[in-house]
């Protein structure tokens, strides 16, 4: 599991995550682990991914060769996980099924983009949010959404915030570990 953060304050978009990786009851730290960070760099989009570690190496490989990706709007982003979602199935196995209620096939992907437009959820079933200063996920997320609500009016930069809220993650998730990582971006006006 893990804990991501997303934050928008002051003209920057900020998304940080720890780097521990679990199977179970066995803990993968950073130091034994080669490929470590959960955000991805596609394009000018940095994209967190939690859930299944299989995630992390099935869309770095789906994004980085889909043409025109666009991930700068709610409308675009559920563009493009919607035609993701057959690709996943076909190409990658994907078992869409969580429950057998659910009003639609689950990606089983839950993931933070922040980019020059912003920051954005997307949850398995391709639903999307824009947030306006910040959110979090993974299994630490009320951890880091308790900090991040005290953090925000009280520190500086987004980045400041974005790693507040990591480390609370960190602190109180048995399955969050540090060091963290950071990445930001100038927002468009």
């Amino acid at each position: 599991m893990t804990t991501i953060v997303a934050v928008k304050k002051n003209g920057i978009a900020a998304i940080a995550a720890d780097t521990l990786t679990t199977f179970g009851n066995t803990r993968l730290p950073s130091t034994l682990d080669a490929s470590h960070d959960k955000i991805l760099h596609i394009g000018d989009s940095y994209i967190g991914v939690c859930g299944s570690a299989a995630h992390h190496l099935v869309l770095t490989n789906l994004l980085s060769k889909t043409p025109g990706l666009q991930l700068n709007s709610k409308a675009e982003i559920f563009e493009t996980f919607r035609k993701l979602h057959p690709i996943l199935k076909e190409e990658c196995f994907l078992n869409p099924k969580e429950d057998e209620e659910d009003p639609y096939e689950s990606s089983q992907i839950t993931a933070l983009i922040a980019n020059a437009s912003g920051i954005y959820g997307i949850y398995s079933m391709r639903e999307v949010f824009e947030f306006t200063q910040y959110w979090a996920i993974g299994s630490g997320h009320e951890f880091a959404l308790g900090a991040l609500q005290y953090a925000y009016p009280r520190l500086e930069t987004a980045t400041e915030v974005a790693r507040a809220g990591v480390e609370a993650g960190i602190a109180l998730d048995k399955n969050s570990a540090g060091p963290t990582t950071l990445y930001s971006v100038a927002l468009r006006a």
